[in-house]
């Protein structure tokens, strides 16, 4: 602290929040708050005028310090890094199924393929898919070849199949097969509505953080005064976690494909910031 008649009154002493990290014991060191500066010709009339001592001058300059940055002066800032999840069941899958031809010519391996696939999107149609259900995703053509010679022609053609009722997904599989499908690249499991979800384990990840924000004041005998910030670090794609095995039923003597659904976790993480006092 320095009194400087000709020039200002500076006080240097005022320390800043302390900050919390959760899992880091540790406080930041002490920062410091400058008091605005006063005219010399007011402090010199002060001390004219008024008879006072320097220190006087230095405690009434001291006044002047904001009562908000005063009470500042005793919060702790808590930050947290949570986790929010919600679990539900998949509603829906998508399939990729196809068809293959032969052919010693390009033509014929070609028309032979178009053949099988209006057969197999005929079948999936009549197991009550919509059209806009059924999506094409590859298509090919290519040679076997002996050497240089040709041998014959192969030609695929497959659809990506969107089913929105689980229970349905054996049956249409095997609709599928029995129409002419002879590929069957994969059946992925989702939600119809994942952002619901998300929203779930984002209101799941802020009460968590409130939780464990009331344990950290209580034991260190405060209280949870406000919520200072919020940031989504990021949410995780659902994934899959207990397994939910349904049966296979039989239309007729020929069993049906079983489908085992199992459960999705959507993931979001959090940070929160808290001010305690």
């Amino acid at each position: 602290m320095r009194v400087d008649v000709h020039g200002s009154v500076n006080v240097q002493e005022v320390p800043r929040p302390r900050l919390v990290q959760d899992g880091s014991p540790g406080a930041n060191p002490p920062a410091f708050l400058i008091v605005h500066r006063c005219r010399a010709s007011v402090a010199s009339e002060a001390m004219k005028d008024m008879r006072l001592p320097a220190h006087a001058i230095v405690a009434l300059a001291f006044m002047a310090v904001p009562a908000f940055a005063q009470e500042q002066s005793r919060a702790t800032v808590l930050n947290l890094n949570v986790a929010g999840e919600a679990v539900a069941l998949p509603d829906m899958a998508t399939i990729n199924l196809g068809v293959r031809s032969e052919a010693s010519t390009a033509q014929a391996a070609m028309a032979a393929n178009a053949e099988a696939m209006t057969a197999l999107m005929r079948a999936l149609r009549r197991a009550g898919l919509p059209e806009g259900d059924i999506q094409t995703s590859h298509v090919s053509l290519y040679p076997d070849r002996d050497g240089d010679r040709i041998v014959r022609y192969r030609a695929a053609n497959s659809v990506r199949v969107l089913v929105r009722d689980i229970d349905d997904v054996g049956p249409v599989i095997d609709r599928a097969v029995t129409a002419g499908a002879v590929t069957l690249n994969g059946v992925w499991l989702g939600l119809q509505d994942p952002e619901a979800q998300l929203q779930h384990a984002r209101m799941d990840a802020v009460s968590s953080a409130r939780e464990r924000a009331d344990v950290y004041a209580r034991a260190l005998g405060m209280r949870v005064e406000h919520i200072i910030s919020v940031t989504e670090a990021g949410a995780a794609a659902p994934s899959f976690s207990e397994e939910i095995v349904v049966t296979g039923r039989r239309v007729g003597n020929a069993p049906v494909t079983p489908i085992a659904p199992g459960e999705l976790t959507t993931r979001v993480n959090v940070s929160v910031a808290f001010q305690l006092r």
